[in-house]
């Protein structure tokens, strides 16, 4: 998965993965988390957010469930 460099808000990183609806979040902390049946428009409207935390707090965070890979 090819991630996009957010670095804003806490967000290190991420990166969608459109054939397993998987989004992969790396944060200044090192954690990386994977988020499940995450759809292309919410992945999208995150990846391309003025404020990316602000839109994983609101939209993601609580609504998709995840998995830490770190």
């Amino acid at each position: 998965m090819e991630r996009k460099s957010i670095r804003r808000g806490g967000i290190r990183s991420a990166g969608y993965d459109r054939n397993k609806r998987e989004l992969e979040v790396e944060f200044d902390s090192g954690n990386t988390v994977v988020h499940s049946n995450v759809g292309e428009e919410i992945a999208r409207r995150f990846l391309a957010s003025a404020a990316p935390a602000s839109y994983y707090k609101d939209n993601i965070e609580e609504e998709f469930s995840a998995r830490r890979l770190r």
